[in-house]
Order: structure tokens, then sequence, then C-alpha cells
């Protein structure tokens, strides 16, 4: 799972293998280094030239080779004969093309954008670094841009990882890591140990696969939400440890015939799920072994709300059979899902309650999304 990363200056990789990290390596590996060596034997030559021409000593031939070499314009510490004119000439033109050589190498080192790059690498490590319970979006083509738009508009924290350095200059100045996810060093550099979630939304099953058994292997409490483009890797990336599979091109089939066969309930769900300005919430929750609602009938469960909130259905842990309208009398268990509708309050306090959480609940709120990507649940 280990492989070379690119980066580009809008993003960030914290991994050595990166096109950050070889720019900077070439320039003070490379370049400048190789400036200050050829001023150093300059220097040297010059030092031993007017030892040899004019018999001076050490300490006024290294002072007159610094001061040519500087060209701060001092005067030699002795006259100089004929030939070693000559040679001062040549260590003037040397060393003033070299130093013009090691000017323009600092110039377009700032110029060029490398230390901007570099400046905007650790800005961006200090966010990522500062970053919990955010999400991870693998791929930032259709699809994954389509997700990092609906979390952002939700208000999430999302870590954009985009191997194409020339789809990731979409990202604006969202945190992002140009690299292969499949690259542990490059899924942690996202934070995945303190991520809530990720989503494995490139175009390539076979990459999805490795990307979620990577993501698996390094935080194994993650929930992993990967795209499927055949029918045969959903199997595969449930094997690999994805929490839900979700096939595009399924819903969109799917979503097709909704419109054609039933319009309305069609549009009644997208309003449910998307409008902001309507009041009207859709939770998912699981009853947690803390709850309070465990022991207590439905009927007693829903009477804090004062009837605000409608128990869409309900899924008991020990059957996987979503139930419609269930009886009210039915005594809730840890692990029992429950899908409510209401007002946002009413429903978000509901969801708290099932849980047993202080704070949001970690079901996903307004969304049944992720429940149509799997394999539909029966209804009876």
């Amino acid at each position: 799972m280990r492989s070379c990363g690119v980066s580009h200056p809008m993003g960030l990789v914290l991994h050595p293998d990166t096109a950050l990290g070889h720019t900077m390596s070439h320039w003070w590996s490379h370049r400048v280094p190789r400036a200050m060596a050829l001023l150093t034997t300059l220097a040297v030559l010059g030092t031993v030239g007017y030892m040899v021409i004019e018999r001076w000593s050490f300490t006024d031939a290294l002072f007159m080779a610094v001061v040519i070499l500087s060209t701060v314009g001092l005067e030699s510490p002795h006259p100089l004969s004929a030939t070693g004119r000559a040679f001062t000439i040549g260590l003037i033109v040397t060393g003033v093309s070299v130093a013009a050589y090691l000017v323009s190498t600092l110039g377009e080192y700032v110029m060029g954008g490398v230390l901007t790059g570099v400046f905007r690498h650790r800005r961006l490590q200090r966010e990522i670094a500062h970053l919990s319970d955010h999400y991870i979006v693998c791929g930032y083509g259709r699809v994954g841009k389509q997700v990092v738009a609906d979390l952002r508009r939700r208000g999430s924290s999302v870590v954009i990882v985009e191997q194409d350095a020339a789809v990731a200059e979409g990202s604006d100045v969202l945190p992002t890591i140009t690299g292969d996810a499949t690259n542990d060093d490059v899924l942690s550099s996202a934070g995945l140990g303190r991520a809530r979630g990720l989503v494995a939304a490139t175009g390539n099953d076979a990459t999805n696969v490795v990307i979620t058994l990577s993501a698996h292997a390094l935080n194994s409490h993650l929930v992993v939400v990967a795209r499927a483009s055949h029918a045969a890797a959903e199997q595969n990336l449930t094997r690999a440890g994805a929490t839900h599979v979700v096939s595009p091109y399924a819903i969109g089939g799917h979503r097709i015939v909704s419109e054609l066969l039933s319009p309305g309930v069609t549009t009644f769900l997208d309003t449910v799920v998307h409008a902001e300005q309507l009041d009207l919430w859709l939770e998912v929750a699981t009853v947690g072994p803390t709850s309070v609602l465990v022991g207590q009938t439905l009927d007693h469960a829903l009477r804090p709300s004062n009837r605000a909130v409608n128990l869409v259905a309900l899924r008991q842990a020990s059957d996987p059979t979503y139930v419609t309208n269930p009886r009210t009398d039915v005594r809730l268990a840890p692990g029992d899902t429950l899908i409510a509708l209401g007002p946002q309050a009413a429903v978000q306090q509901f969801g708290i309650r099932a849980t047993g959480t202080t704070g949001t609940t970690a079901s996903t709120a307004r969304t049944i999304a992720g429940a149509a990507a799997r394999k539909p649940a029966k209804l009876r």
C-alpha cells in the first residue's frame, strides 16, 4: 500500500516523496551548494594565485581574493604586477558571473513560488494538524466534488486527497493533499486517526478497495463509504472493510425510475433531505446501550416530543427488516434502529436520547442517501 505521492503549490503532502520536497531538495542540494562551491573554489584559487604570482603572504592574498569576489572596491594591500593585474581581471569576471548566478538562483527561489509553496505547505500542515472529527474525501472528480460540496454546506470539515494535481487545483483553498490515497503516509497526513469518516470516491474500483483496506487497517473504527462503479466490486469493498458501498449508477437509475413513476414522492424526499429553509429533518438513530429509551415502549419514547416526532420505520436488532408504522407497544432494545421525521430541534433531541450521547447524534442526519447505496433493507 506504499506508493510515491506528488504535490503542487495548492496541495500538501506530509510524507517525504513529494514534488515540493523534491523541488526544495533540488534547490538546496544542487543549485545553491553548486554556486557556493564555485565561490569557495574561486577564493581558494585567488588566494593561491596571489601567493604564487605576487609572492604575498597568505593573509594578504586571502584578503585580496575576498575583496575581488565581494566587489567591495577596497584598495590592494600591495602594488600589482602586470601578471597580477591580468589575473585580477580574470578573477573579477569569473567572480561576478558566479555571484550573479547565485543571486539569480536565490531570486528565482523566492519569486518563482518555491518559498511561497513552503509557507503554504506549513500553513496547511498546521491546519490539518488541528482538525478532528473531519471527513477525508479520496478522489476529487465529479462524485468527490459533490460530496465535498454537500459536506461543506452542512458545516463539516473536509480534507481532500487527489492524485491528479491538475484536478486538485479546483479545490480552492480547502486542505488538499495531492498524492496517492493508497499510500498509508498520505492517509495519515490527512489526519485519518482523528477523522470521523472517509469517502473512497475515485473512479477505479480496485483503487477504492485498496483505499478502504488501508483506512480500515489504520483506523478500524472509521466510517468508510466507498464508491463502486461495477456491481461486482460491491462485495469486495464490503470485505475490505467499507461501512457502506455506494453505486452512483444504481442510484441514478433508481432516481430516474422514481421521477417517472413517483415524482411527488421524490420531490418530497428531496425537500426533506436537502432543503435548508424547511424545518423538517429526517434522522436515523441507533439505540445505544446507555440510552434512556432502552426498555421503553415506542409510545412512551415519543411522549417527550409532544408527538412532534413521527416514527417512519423501526428495525430491531434481532430482525434486519424495517417495519413501517410499528406498533406503539414495542419495547426498544440496544441496537434497534429508528428513522424519525419532524422539526429539526425535536428530531435531534430525540436522536440524542436514542443514542445516549450528550452532543450531536452519531447518526446521519437529514440524509438517507447512504441507505440507497447498500442492499435495500426489506420493509413490511
